[in-house]
């Protein structure tokens, strides 16, 4: 932030931005007194922040009307939420206090207020002079467990702090690079998955785009085009397409839209990134949105109507029964109701059908807001308990206490971005559970008592064990016994917190046994490792597991929780990426030792980010690399920017390779690759069945310039159709 003094031209944009807000609040308050209110907050914020500028050099109030507007346009939040989103920053940036705010505003409002100064004071680590405040490593997951435990207090406060991510994420180009860095990682790390879990799927998509376009830039640029391109090779057929659903539909008297969709560059990148394809195999680039107003306002007629409309298109357009996703009659844990099918078209592309309800649609684009929207005015239906459910169990982990913050961060995480599958009780009764969840789980989300004295179980009416993995449609059934109890090795296998936590409590009572037996362990597996039970060894134990408490430790080895695996990582020091061996000592005085990180193999040319380690050694990590967004989300303290240069190393990458095999086709991808291009094949591995080659070759380049010469000249090879980087395992 700077001051001084507005010109008329801040003047004139700030009333063209207010003229249009008030224009979407005065749609959205329910009275003249709620407009006159919101009204009056603006004007509160408008002087507070007179002559306040953001880094862009535009006024500050700005910011808070954007704000505003998103939670209005993009969130549909009412009145008070709309106060708290123009006062959010005046707390923390001025002199006034939350008192001021309740006096004015009334208690709600400031209520609203105070839990996005909270967010803000320790989320940014800067106080209201830009200076960076020094906290322990693990604060900064701390201030994430800060917003998550506004989530049952007030969900509001997460919605818009949600908002305010996005705006700023928006106008992020104006931001240092490396606080650019912390905040994407922070909102890929945190925000989106959020976004994705309340059901706010433009937000999500907006920031994950937002995400794409600073951390790779050139295929943002390149998928951007080629969408485009397609777009406009493609319209026509779409419209074709759309014609004939659309006059069945009318025929059969039913109201309703049609939208056209384009997968978002992000979603096409990732598919790009974790299928190993390229572009041009993305078969689901198209969707055609159904949005339908039921003749009948009850859950049955709506439904019902769902699959009249599926019955209609899918008559005229052969459907991919695989692809159907019946999310209707079992919604999504963030609330989501559709019916997808995937057609093929008359022009032969296969394009998906997502058919809503008006109140779907208003769920789909706006999420939990609109669910209870829709609840308040008492529209009730069978997925209504879904959003509630998981509220509740991110609660439970948020109650926990004997997890650090990192810990309870990971596990919020792996929450957040989990994905969940269906299955069915013996009666037949549907429950959502995680993918990866096991019977033992499942029997601990029934009920404490059944997971405890849970013995067996039969899946699909087979006998199995208690670790076995559940998949979609599974019908289980616990197997228990009186004597039944927890077993330490249960928590090998077990994935739920809930039932981790519960196994854990069940042997404190054993505690001083448990740490006695870990005491003993660990003194003989060190010595089996040739290794010295030292003061620092104990340490790096301790830092590995994230613990303060050595007996805690000894308990967690004693239980096997910190096994024979986390041994050999702990004493060979895996953990510690400085024994990579891509190693850059630039010289000079001062200057840093760079590591290039073995989890990304970055390479010159491609966009990096680095993390302190010590005093003068940077570890280089792509920034599109899911590790570095980890790191960045936590200690966002550690983000610096890179500044090594040009140097004559060579550094390993991968490449997967697919064509038409051929007599001499392998001869003619080494030749190009080691004659043309003069780059050192290190490890070849490629394969032929029914004429089909594919497989990887592992090589080493100099940068990013000598590995786009490289592709480019394979593409070229008569056969090879597909060539792609790849990440080495």
């Amino acid at each position: 932030m700077s001051f001084s003094e507005f010109t008329k031209e801040d003047y004139k944009l700030i009333k063209q931005e207010y003229d249009v807000f008030i224009g979407h609040a005065a749609g959205r308050c329910r009275s003249e007194e709620e407009l006159a209110l919101v009204k009056k907050a603006f004007d509160f914020a408008n002087t507070a922040h007179r002559n306040v500028r953001r880094r862009s050099g535009e006024p500050y109030i700005i910011h808070p009307i954007a704000v505003a507007n998103i939670v209005i346009t993009e969130i549909g939040l009412g009145c008070k939420s709309i106060c708290a989103a123009l006062l959010h920053d005046v707390v923390e940036d001025t002199e006034y206090t939350v008192q001021n705010i309740s006096d004015l505003f009334g208690e709600k409002v400031a209520s609203l207020v105070d839990g996005l100064t909270k967010i803000k004071t320790v989320l940014d680590n800067e106080d209201r002079r830009g200076n960076a405040y020094v906290y322990p490593e693990s604060l900064q997951a701390e201030n994430f467990k800060r917003i998550l435990l506004t989530l049952n207090d007030d969900v509001r406060v997460v919605l818009i702090k949600l908002a305010d991510r996005l705006h700023n994420c928006r106008t992020i180009e104006f931001m240092p690079e490396h606080k650019r860095d912390k905040i994407l990682s922070e909102t890929m790390y945190i925000f989106i998955p959020l976004a994705h879990r309340l059901g706010l799927y433009s937000v999500k998509s907006e920031m994950e785009n937002i995400w794409l376009r600073f951390k790779e830039p050139d295929e943002f640029n390149e998928i951007t085009r080629r969408i485009s391109q397609n777009v406009a090779l493609r319209d026509r057929e779409i419209d074709e397409f759309i014609a004939p659903i659309a006059e069945e539909l009318t025929q059969a008297g039913i109201k309703f839209t049609v939208k056209k969709r384009i997968k978002t560059p992000y979603s096409i990148w990732y598919k790009m990134q974790t299928k190993h394809v390229p572009f041009d195999q993305i078969y689901d680039l198209y969707a055609v949105r159904i949005i339908y107003d039921p003749k009948d306002q009850d859950p049955v007629s709506e439904r019902n109507e769902a699959y009249i409309i599926y019955a209609t298109v899918t008559k005229l357009y052969r459907d991919q029964p695989s692809r159907l996703r019946d999310w209707i009659k079992q919604s999504k844990s963030n609330g989501y109701e559709a019916l997808h099918c995937t057609l093929m078209s008359k022009a032969g592309i296969w394009i998906e059908v997502q058919i809503r309800s008006r109140r779907m649609d208003d769920i789909a684009e706006k999420g939990i807001a609109a669910h209870w929207t829709y609840k308040n005015n008492g529209y009730t239906s069978e997925n209504d308990s879904e959003v509630d459910k998981w509220l509740a169990s991110i609660q439970d982990v948020l109650d926990s206490n004997d997890v650090n913050a990192v810990e309870l961060l990971d596990i919020i995480h792996g929450d957040l971005t989990s994905k969940d599958i269906v299955v069915f009780t013996p009666k037949g009764e549907q429950r959502t559970v995680k993918n990866g969840t096991t019977v033992l789980d499942f029997a601990y989300m029934i009920h404490t008592d059944i997971g405890s004295s849970a013995i067996a179980a039969k899946v699909n009416m087979k006998l199995v064990p208690l670790s076995q993995v559940l998949k979609p449609g599974d019908q289980v059934e616990i197997i228990t016994a009186r004597t039944g109890h927890p077993k330490a090795e249960w928590l090998q296998f077990l994935t739920s917190r809930h039932a981790r936590a519960l196994v854990i409590e069940y042997f404190r009572n054993e505690r001083d046994a448990m740490v006695a037996q870990g005491r003993q362990i660990y003194e003989e597996r060190l010595e089996a490792m040739n290794m010295k039970s030292d003061r620092a060894t104990l340490q790096r134990f301790l830092n590995y597991a994230r613990l303060r408490e050595v007996d805690e430790l000894y308990f967690r080895i004693g239980l096997g929780i910190i096994g024979p695996e986390d041994f050999t990582k702990i004493v060979n020091g895996a953990d510690n990426e400085s024994d990579d061996r891509y190693i850059i000592t630039p010289g000079g005085v001062g200057s840093r030792r760079y590591v290039m990180a073995d989890c990304c193999h970055p390479i010159p040319g491609d966009p990096v980010i680095g993390f302190l380690s010590g005093k003068d050694t940077v570890i280089i990590h792509k920034k599109s690399c899911t590790v570095a967004e980890n790191i960045a989300s936590k200690f966002g303290e550690k983000v610096v920017v890179p500044e090594w240069v040009g140097t004559d190393m060579e550094f390993p990458i991968r490449i997967s390779v697919r064509g038409i095999d051929r007599v001499g086709l392998l001869n003619d991808i080494t030749s190009e690759i080691s004659r043309n291009q003069g780059i050192n094949i290190r490890k070849i591995q490629l394969g032929a069945e029914e004429d089909i080659m594919e497989g990887y070759i592992e090589l080493l380049v100099k940068d990013k310039n000598n590995l786009k010469s490289m592709l480019e000249g394979l593409q070229k090879i008569e056969g090879l159709q597909d060539v792609l980087r790849t990440d080495i395992a």
